[in-house]
């Protein structure tokens, strides 16, 4: 099995996914800054994945600093965290992560400073094997939503490549596909990066699950046709009224499955949902570059001087979602009740 991001000799290696299926190239970050580049470029991406290279930069920041006492550790360390949180706004377990490290550096500022160092080491190796174990729980939730030789549409990459292993979405579909319920995907391209093509595709067909490729504009006719039985797609935040972000088009994806009657679920772990959101308008949605847009493979497809937008996220209202799958349990409406519910549980 091929690893998303890994802590090796004080140093964070990260698959290059903007290479695959291609290349199969593994990177190795020796500073923070070079972590935070690499979720900027898209070298990592999926929420959860984000969320532990993020605390991996924030270790290999910390071993960097040197510092005589806590107080000067604290405002260097609280550097190196602001910059690696400037680097995505959209998924909030880049800040959950952040947020964590700060909290196990402040509960461990009696700690030799070499001491403390290593101690946020193991932090960020215990948020990478969390994830895991995390999806995997979801995974087993999930599936049993999914009924025998149901095919399955999703969008976007929410694979073991969207975390540190296993995946939210995919480890839904493999959870399914583990118990022999031999289940089918569909998998959207998913314009303009081509996650779907690119990288759900390619991690199906690794684990032998059968997976078609559609176009993003042919869903609303494979449902017509009663070819998808299920949507299953993850999820970068969750407002507290179940409001979700996700992939650009999910919304659309959501709008369709409604008006066919098929059910819409999302999988996503507890350190996705803001309970300190609202609702969905206020997440705020990522402008990539519009690079993005007019260019395939390097390759410009459109004419050169008009307008372009590249939103990275939308948000697919709670209304339109049939349930969410976390690790802890399965929740429907209503979401805020559900998650309060969840959070309670130990």
């Amino acid at each position: 099995m091929f690893k998303v991001v890994e802590w090796k000799k004080n140093t964070c290696v990260m698959i290059d996914q903007r290479l695959l299926p291609t290349k199969e190239v593994y990177n190795t970050y020796k500073d923070y800054k070079g972590v935070a580049k690499a979720i900027k470029d898209m070298v990592v991406r999926g929420a959860p994945a984000i969320g532990v290279a993020a605390a991996m930069g924030c270790a290999i920041g910390a071993l960097d600093i040197k510092a005589k006492d806590f107080d000067e550790f604290s405002k260097k360390f609280a550097k190196v965290c602001d910059h690696l949180a400037g680097t995505r706004p959209t998924a909030v377990n880049l800040f959950w992560a952040i947020e964590r490290m700060k909290g196990v550096a402040e509960a461990n500022k009696g700690l030799t400073i070499a001491k403390l160092k290593q101690r946020l080491v193991k932090e960020a190796k215990d948020i990478h094997d969390d994830d895991i174990e995390i999806n995997k729980k979801m995974g087993r939730n999930g599936a049993k939503l999914l009924k025998k030789d149901w095919t399955i549409l999703t969008h976007c990459n929410a694979g073991a490549l969207a975390t540190a292993g296993y995946g939210t979405a995919l480890g839904v579909i493999r959870a399914a596909s583990e118990a022999g319920k031999n289940v089918k995907v569909f998998a959207d391209e998913t314009r303009p990066f081509l996650q779907g093509a690119r990288l759900t595709a390619w991690e199906l067909k690794e684990d032998n699950i059968p997976v078609t490729l559609i176009t993003d504009n042919m869903a609303a006719h494979m449902m017509q046709k009663g070819m998808i039985d299920a949507v299953v797609v993850g999820t970068d935040r969750m407002a507290s009224n179940g409001d979700v972000a996700n992939k650009i088009g999910t919304y659309g994806v959501a709008i369709l499955a409604r008006y066919h009657k098929i059910p819409f679920y999302v999988a996503g772990p507890t350190s996705t949902i803001d309970m300190d959101m609202k609702d969905g308008s206020g997440i705020p949605i990522e402008e990539r570059k519009t690079r993005e847009v007019t260019h395939i493979g390097g390759k410009r497809m459109a004419p050169e001087g008009i307008d372009v937008l590249n939103p990275a996220f939308d948000v697919t209202p709670a209304k339109l979602v049939n349930a969410i799958i976390t690790e802890k349990g399965v929740v429907t409406a209503p979401y805020k009740a559900g998650f309060k519910k969840l959070f309670a549980k130990k």
